[in-house]
């Protein structure tokens, strides 16, 4: 299997549909909730929301480069979701992650196996291939908060 393949997988597992690491994913997280939990705060935690928002912001400006644009991404822009009122703005923000998910594994499946190994964007962020393993990591890392956030809003029977 090409190394492009092995991480668009692993991407697929943690974003989609995946249940070998941490016998669920992010999509499964979002899509048993309602609008109501998805904001409903639990102490000082980031809301389901904020978490979807925040990894699909991040999805959404490396995507922007695999187009050939520019990383206009800023972390302190990546918490900046807009109010969440209503099922339909929750299911549009569902829409948006899932249909970014399943661009950005596309894209990272179909990249040339060298691409890996160039800088992405600049020198200073390292290779493309540990930009997309910072994904995975990162993602890995909120799909554990959302799980936990998902226990504490359900009672513990999630």
């Amino acid at each position: 299997m090409r190394r492009t393949e092995s991480i668009a997988n692993r991407l697929r597992e943690v974003l989609l549909d995946g249940r070998w690491i941490a016998n669920t994913n992010v999509k499964d997280q979002i899509e048993s909730i309602s609008w109501q939990q998805a904001v409903q705060k639990v102490d000082s935690l980031n809301t389901l929301a904020a978490l979807t928002y925040h990894l699909n912001y991040y999805l959404g400006g490396v995507l922007n480069v695999f187009k050939g644009g520019e990383l206009e991404i800023r972390d302190k822009y990546s918490f900046d979701l807009p109010p969440i009122r209503s099922e339909r703005d929750w299911q549009s923000l569902i829409e948006d992650f899932l249909s970014n998910s399943e661009e950005f594994i596309e894209h990272v499946a179909s990249l040339e196996e060298q691409k890996l190994d160039e800088p992405f964007v600049d020198k200073k962020y390292g290779s493309y291939e540990r930009n997309l393993e910072g994904v995975i990591e990162h993602s890995y890392y909120h799909l554990g908060q959302m799980a936990l956030i998902n226990k504490m809003i359900l009672g513990g029977n999630n």
